[in-house]
């Protein structure tokens, strides 16, 4: 599931969100979930331990994650090959974090030396179910919670490690952990928000109805889709069907995605425009609010996958809106406009889902400091132009 100020991640369950400025929340970013040193969650534990890692820990598990992030990248590079597109793909993006690098690193620095962040806190049994906690300034006052997935075009830190089942199963533990746990740092449990990005918006997406279908059912849960307030999917694709050529034609090659995919045959179960057609009017009932964000310029995924998954939610009966960014690309809505400072549209559209109902959440919102510029304006010009997403 990322804060207020610009934070990115990878494509997986609660991580990367942008919360309200003016008062404080709490953001949950899931990874493959933080720890407060006063907080009886600590990094490495899922119910116990008072006490920091220590940095010789730190070190053996950036260790860890770096040997099978490299391992991982060597398989990965076996199924992709070494093409002529993949290199000029590689190129722009190295050229584009450059680009950004001064907004990274300011970004970096806050991440890993803030207090407020708490990092790798453990959610699940897998060696990377680990997510990080944004708390709050006043953790006293309960705030609202904002669970984010990142995205990652389902392969950063998740493939070929995992495949899509595993991806929304990870993602599922990852809210029951959030919905749990949260009040111990600062966090409303009765104000929990759900939003992924591109691939972790398809993921959360698909974690939050087949929840809403085993709960109509009956099944045994371990969180409840009532628990959730309302769902934010930016820049996602909802009909994988759809997408499978898309895709392939900017490089996500189709023997690869469906693969990723667990084959053809799985494309309509994993597609939630599909699978909402078949819901119950039982489960829909059980859906938030659901609140669909795309740029007009994303190329990644087109902006119609959120247009037309928000028409068949609507035909189902539940409680949809479509917000378009008019000439807004994959990345612009939450990586160029954040690092470019001055009023984010993003944020605002979010905090004004959040902060619906109080209006003195509403007044400090209009009242909050503007945030200030991270890269000179020709930096992030040149860096929309050279994008590779």
């Amino acid at each position: 599931m990322q804060p207020a100020s610009p934070v990115s991640g990878d494509a997986g369950p609660v991580a990367e969100a942008v919360p309200p400025r003016g008062a404080p929340q709490v953001l949950v970013r899931r990874r493959s979930v933080p720890f407060s040193p006063d907080s009886p969650l600590a990094p490495g534990s899922r119910g116990g331990g008072e006490r920091r890692s220590t940095f010789r820990e730190d070190v053996s598990h950036a260790a860890a994650e770096t040997y099978l992030v490299t391992r991982l990248a060597f398989i990965l590079l076996r199924y992709l090959g070494v093409g002529y597109r993949w290199i000029s793909q590689l190129a722009a993006l190295i050229i584009y974090a450059i680009l950004l690098m001064p907004g990274f690193i300011r970004v970096g620095y806050y991440y890993f030396f803030s207090r407020q962040v708490l990092r790798s806190v453990i959610y699940g049994d897998q060696p990377r179910n680990r997510l990080d906690l944004y708390i709050p300034r006043d953790p006293k006052k309960p705030s609202p919670v904002v669970a984010f997935v990142t995205g990652g075009a389902w392969i950063i830190g998740n493939f070929p490690q995992g495949t899509i089942s595993d991806m929304v199963s990870d993602a599922s533990d990852g809210i029951s952990f959030v919905c749990e746990t949260v009040g111990a740092y600062g966090g409303d449990p009765n104000q929990i928000y759900l939003m992924g990005q591109s691939a972790g918006a398809h993921i959360a997406a698909c974690a939050l109805l087949e929840q809403a279908a085993k709960e109509s059912r009956g099944e045994q849960i371990s969180w409840s889709v009532t628990q959730i307030k309302a769902y934010f999917g930016l820049s996602g694709g909802y009909n994988i069907e759809n997408l499978v050529d898309h895709f392939h034609e900017r490089g996500l090659y189709r023997s690869i995605f469906l693969s990723i995919m667990e084959g053809k045959k799985s494309l309509p179960h994993f597609s939630p425009e599909t699978v909402a057609k078949k819901l119950s009017p039982e489960t829909i009932a059980l859906l938030p609010q659901i609140v669909l964000l795309h740029g007009t310029d994303d190329y990644s995924i087109p902006f119609s996958a959120s247009e037309t998954f928000a028409g068949v939610l609507k035909q189902a009966g539940a409680k949809a809106k479509l917000l378009l960014y008019e000439g807004k690309t994959h990345t612009d809505v939450f990586l160029q406009d954040p690092l470019r400072g001055g009023r984010d549209k993003l944020v605002e559209d979010v905090i004004s889902v959040i902060h619906a109902d109080d209006a003195d959440a509403r007044e400090k919102d209009a009242l909050a400091p503007i945030p200030g510029r991270l890269v000179s304006e020709w930096q992030i010009k040149l860096a929309h132009r050279i994008s590779p997403f």
